[in-house]
Parts: structure tokens; sequence; C-alpha cells
């Protein structure tokens, strides 16, 4: 991964953070189940102060990290890589789902990318371009096999250096951003590049913490999808890439094996890979 024009942690971070502000969310969780969650986390975190013996310096620590994590904007990047992979893999098993499996969104997701269509090449830059291209073709289907007409795959991904757009600097606006519309069978074939594993963001707060414990704050190379079809819930997902570094040591622990692809060259020598999204019907 170059350090040319390197985001700093403090730049994506605030990125992360405005673009989450800007899109205020709330839940109907009871005052009943609140106070449940609540409890058990602070009994789960009064368990480990008395199993390890926490001192006052370490509690410091603690309380000066903590407010760095929010005056670097670290909160969304902190939370997406340690605690959503947690939260996914629940919401997928408490709702009975059989379709394709997700995986964590991420902090960096912007909606409203470019429609393209079912037979397309990604927005990039003639420097993109230049990198190995990667042919990534499929369905989107029910759970009865049946395409879905009209079907979008959202898909955003880092470039050859690790770097998303609306994230790092010169970089175009919807680099490598696109909602693909599928065909009437639910088809879509797309040529992009295979992006680069990357570091996240690692002189701030996140940083520090991962130092802290021997940790790496690498993430292997993959694609991540927005996949959607009338009638059925959509999938955040994330697909790897076979023998890829960092793959079995996910510093976000957001691999699966059904989530890894295997591309192979065809006959021009491109890359190609098949996959397959199966969608559940919406409750």
């Amino acid at each position: 991964m170059t350090t040319t024009e390197n985001p700093t942690a403090f730049g994506s971070g605030n990125a992360a953070t405005d673009k989450f502000k800007s899109e205020r969310v709330s839940s109907d969780t009871s005052v009943e189940r609140a106070g449940a969650i609540i409890k058990d986390v602070l009994r789960s975190l009064a368990d480990v102060v008395h199993k390890h013996q926490v001192t006052y310096d370490e509690y410091r620590v603690l309380k000066q990290w903590l407010i760095d994590v929010g005056e670097y904007g670290e909160w969304p990047l902190w939370l997406d890589v340690f605690v959503e992979h947690e939260v996914e893999a629940v919401h997928y098993d408490r709702n009975n789902y059989s379709g394709t499996k997700g995986s964590i969104e991420g902090p960096y997701y912007v909606e409203g990318s470019p429609k393209l269509p079912s037979k397309c090449t990604m927005p990039m830059r003639e420097k993109d371009a230049a990198a190995p291209s990667l042919i990534f073709k499929g369905q989107v289907t029910d759970l009865d096999g049946k395409g879905l007409p009209g079907a979008t795959v959202e898909l955003w991904h880092a470039d050859e250096d690790g770097f998303y757009s609306r994230f790092a600097p010169g970089i175009p606006e919807w680099n490598l951003r696109g909602t693909i519309v599928c065909d009437d069978n639910g088809f879509f074939e797309i040529t992009t590049l295979k992006p680069a594993p990357y570091k996240i963001p690692a002189d701030g707060p996140t940083g520090w913490f991962i130092d802290s414990f021997g940790g790496h704050p690498w993430r292997p190379a993959h694609l991540h999808l927005m996949v959607k079809g009338a009638g059925h819930r959509s999938i955040t997902t994330q697909l790897y890439f076979k023998d890829g570094d960092w793959v079995d040591s996910d510093v976000a622990s957001a691999t699966k094996p059904e989530l890894i692809l295997d591309p192979q060259p065809n006959a021009d020598g491109i890359a190609e890979v098949t996959y397959n999204f199966v969608l559940d019907p919406e409750a």
C-alpha cells in the first residue's frame, strides 16, 4: 500500500463521523430492553475490572483514549471494526435467513452511487484502468433460484492502493462506486479491478488500541456489496479472495468461508469469477 497522499486517521475518521451524523437514526428499543442491555454491559465491564485488577493508571489511560476516539472522529471506525461483525451475525441468525450470508457494511459506504447497466465497467481513473482487471459476474435470485428482474447490485471497493473515494484526497467522487441494475433475469457482469488489502487508519486512537495488545490493522482485499430485489430483503456483504493476505486474520473479523472468491483467468487471460446472490423474501 502506497504512502502517497495517505489519508490520516483524523481526516478519514472525521469524514466517516460526519457521514454518520448526517444520517441520524433511531430505534424502537423499549426502556425495559435498553435497561437489560445496559445493565449487562456495565456488569460485564465490572467483571473485567475485577478479573484483571485494573489499576487507576490503566483506568485513566482508558478515559483519555475514549476522549481521543471522539476527538479524532473514530467511533464509526472503531465500532465497525470491532463490534459490527457480532451484530451482523446475530441479525442473520435471529431472522432465520437462509439466503446469501451478509457481512459488515463498514464506515465507507456512500449512498446514491451512479446507476450502471447490467454489463458495465466501474467508474475509474486512467490510473485504475491500468491495474489488472477483474470480471465479476453472477445472478440475483430468490430462494428457488428464480432470477429477480431489475435487482440492483451496489458495489464499492478500495483501489489498488487500498484507498476509498470520498475518504481519501485526490480521488474522483464516485471512483469504483456504482449501482448495477441487473437484466430481466437478474444477471450482471461487472468489469472492475481487484482491490488491494489495506490498513485501516492506524495513526490515531484505533491504531493505538491495536498496538496496545499486539494486533495488526490489516483488512484483506474485498468487494463491498449491497444487493436489493423487489419484495425481498436486501443484503449487505463483502466478498474476499482465496489465499489472499490477511483473510485468516482480518482485523474486523468479517470474513466467512461462504464469502471467498476464487477468480480464474478466462480465455483472454483476465481474472474472472461468478458469484450468485440469493435473497430471502421480505417478512
